[in-house]
């Protein structure tokens, strides 16, 4: 029996060994082979999925999403083209266009705030020139809340 032990497939992953454990349980890495005396031996291409998981994640994919991901790709016979990664990659680079749309819109905000020398949130709110848009950030939290 050869394979990887859990703290070689860690260090050569940049993981810890606990990480190796959850990606078991949430069906991320397959349960390995164990030796008689029950230590975990894992292929090498676990530090490849290791790597790969880690990577989705830096690109703001979720655990489930990468769970996704992975699935979709060891069960590519017979499915479109267009429904594991590029699909995927498509709709996480929209998410992360409209958040830094958002964040724009935060910033430049921010920079009138910064610009107009407001010092007292509480005293800005109540000036017409204020930039910060409170009356529309309450009343869009209200309207969550009433949700």
């Amino acid at each position: 029996m050869s394979g990887l032990r859990s703290g070689q497939v860690a260090a050569a992953a940049g993981v810890n060994p606990q990480t190796l454990r959850y990606y078991e349980r949430r069906g991320l890495l397959a349960e390995p082979e164990r030796t008689l005396g029950g230590h975990r031996l894992y292929p090498a291409e676990a530090v490849t999925v290791l790597r790969v998981i880690k990577a989705a994640q830096a690109l703001g994919f979720t655990l489930d999403e990468v769970a996704d991901l992975l699935d979709a790709g060891r069960h590519r016979h017979g499915r479109h083209p267009d429904t594991g990664l590029r699909l995927r990659a498509r709709t996480k680079l929209a998410e992360i266009e409209a958040k830094i749309a958002d964040l724009h819109v935060i910033a430049d905000t921010l920079r009138a705030a910064v610009d107009a020398g407001c010092d007292d949130l509480v005293t800005c709110a109540g000036q017409p020139c204020c930039p910060i848009p409170f009356a529309t950030i309450a009343g869009g939290a209200s309207d969550a809340e009433a949700r």
